[in-house]
C-alpha cells in the first residue's frame, strides 16, 4: 500500500504566496492612501505649509522693541472667542475671506465682525491658488467677498496669502517669472479696486524658490513674514523690515499668532492708509 508523504516545499510556497498577496494589496491601496493626505479644496489657511517646509525653531525672545499682538483665523477654527483674545492683549486680527474663486469662509461674518466688535483693528486675507485662475480674477473675487477696504480706522488692507500649494506642486506649476507676474496681476487689480496696496504674506524659502527672490514689490506692498522661530530671520529681497510676523501656529485661544512691528498707533496708521 503506497504511503502519502507530505511535500516539504508546500508550507514555504504557501508562505511566499501569502507575502505576494500582501504586497499586491498594499500596492493597490497606495494611491487611495496617498489621496487622503491631500486636503480638501478650500481648507487651506495662512501658514499651512510652514511647519512642513520650514519647521519650528523656538519662539520670540523678549525684546525692548514695541510690537503689537495679533492673530489670523480661518474657517477651520469656527466661532472664535474674541473677548478672550482681547483680554489676553490681542489688538488686531485677519480673517480668511476667500480661496481661489471657489471658496468663501462660512465663519467670515463671526470672525471679521466679532474681532471688530470687541475693539480690534481687523482685515481680510485671500489664499492664492495661482494654478486655477488669473491674479486679477482672484483679486476681484476677494474684493467682492469681504476683502475690500474702507477708511474707518478699523479696517486693514487686504492680504495676499501666497505660499506652498497644499494641493499639489509647491509653486503651482509656474516658473519663477510667471509667478511674479501672477502676483503683480493680483496686486494691481486689488489696488485699482480699493485704492490700497495689499499686504503680501509669505515665507522667505517659498518666495526664493517660487519667485526667484523677486524684489519688485517691496516698495509698495507691506510684508507679512511667516517664520516659527525666535526671530523673523532673513527677509525676501527688497524688504528691509517686516510689517507683520506670524511666529507660531500653537498660540493661546487660536493657534496662529502674530506680531505687528510697532505700537498700536502704527497698526492704526496702516488701517488709515
Amino acid at each position: 500500500m503506497p504511503v502519502h508523504r507530505p511535500n516539504p516545499l508546500r508550507p514555504r510556497r504557501l508562505f511566499l504566496a501569502g507575502l505576494l498577496l500582501t504586497a499586491l494589496s498594499l500596492a493597490l491601496a497606495a494611491p487611495a492612501d496617498a489621496a487622503t493626505t491631500t486636503p480638501a479644496r478650500g481648507s487651506a489657511h495662512m501658514g499651512m505649509g510652514v511647519l512642513t517646509h520650514d519647521g519650528q525653531h523656538g519662539t520670540p525672545a523678549p525684546t525692548a522693541v514695541t510690537q503689537t499682538e495679533g492673530v489670523d483665523v480661518s474657517g477651520y477654527q469656527g466661532n472664535v472667542a474674541w473677548s478672550t483674545l482681547w483680554s489676553s492683549g490681542v489688538r488686531w486680527a485677519y480673517t480668511k475671506a476667500t480661496e481661489g474663486t471657489y471658496y468663501t469662509n462660512p465663519y467670515f461674518a463671526q470672525q471679521y465682525n466679532g474681532s471688530y466688535n470687541v475693539g480690534m483693528i481687523r482685515g481680510a486675507y485671500h489664499f492664492a491658488t495661482p494654478d486655477t485662475t488669473s491674479g486679477a480674477t482672484q483679486a476681484n473675487y476677494f474684493v467682492d467677498h469681504g476683502g475690500g477696504w474702507s477708511r474707518d480706522g478699523k479696517t486693514l488692507p487686504g492680504v495676499l496669502d501666497i505660499e506652498w500649494n497644499p494641493y499639489g506642486a509647491a509653486c503651482y506649476g509656474k516658473s519663477q517669472s510667471a509667478m511674479a507676474s501672477w502676483i503683480a496681476d493680483f496686486l494691481n487689480t486689488y489696488r485699482s479696486r480699493t485704492g490700497r496696496d495689499a499686504v503680501i504674506y509669505t515665507a522667505t524659502s517659498w518666495w526664493t524658490d517660487c519667485t526667484g527672490n523677486y524684489g519688485g514689490f517691496a516698495a509698495n506692498n507691506p510684508l507679512w513674514i511667516a517664520r516659527y522661530a525666535s526671530d523673523a530671520g532673513t527677509l525676501p529681497a527688497g524688504w528691509g523690515y517686516y510689517t507683520m510676523w506670524q511666529y507660531t501656529s500653537s498660540g493661546p485661544t487660536v493657534g496662529d499668532h502674530d506680531k505687528f512691528n510697532g505700537a498700536l498707533d502704527r497698526v492704526q496708521a496702516l488701517a488709515n492708509g
